[in-house]
């Protein structure tokens, strides 16, 4: 999704890195380039990483150029992340950024409400092109078995979607 949404800024050169070599359609689909991890183009101006693990966060760092911010999108929880913060890091001067959806910076908060936030996103989520990132549906009877099986098969589901039951309105 952040890959889809960087491409939409005229002049930018977007790149989806992933151990799946099966995601390379997935990124065509998205308007984006698509590189495994060895293959990740350097000298970046802005590196989004969201894989969630240190491996990752090292590619992320390797392929942000002089200056460079990372914007560090997964959730570690309250594990301990090893990071290669020596050497390139200090040369390249690079930013660690992290990353809170439930928040704005203090200049725009009084811009960019949460009602405002959400009608934007729901709007960004009318684009048509967004449906590959869909990968599965169930009921919501369902979800103790679903739950199970997405558990059992981490990275296998981007985006999946739960089908609540109808109520009628009083």
């Amino acid at each position: 999704l952040v890959g889809w949404l960087a491409a939409q800024v005229p002049g930018t050169r977007v790149q989806l890195v992933d151990t799946a070599p099966g995601r390379a359609a997935l990124a065509e689909a998205l308007g984006c380039a698509f590189a495994p991890p060895e293959g990740a183009w350097r000298d970046a101006d802005r590196v989004f990483h969201a894989s969630g693990s240190p491996g990752g966060l090292a590619c992320a760092l390797g392929a942000a150029g002089f200056e460079a911010a990372v914007v560090e999108l997964s959730w570690y929880g309250e594990g301990l992340v090893p990071a290669p913060l020596g050497g390139a890091f200090h040369a390249r001067r690079l930013r660690l950024r992290s990353s809170q959806v439930g928040a704005v910076a203090p200049s725009r908060r009084p811009r960019w409400s949460r009602r405002r936030r959400l009608a934007c996103a729901l709007e960004l989520l009318r684009d048509p092109a967004l449906d590959v990132l869909l990968t599965g549906e169930s009921a919501f009877e369902e979800l103790p078995a679903t739950m199970a099986r997405l558990a059992d098969r981490p990275g296998a589901t981007l985006c999946h979607l739960i089908r609540y039951p109808e109520t009628s309105a009083p």
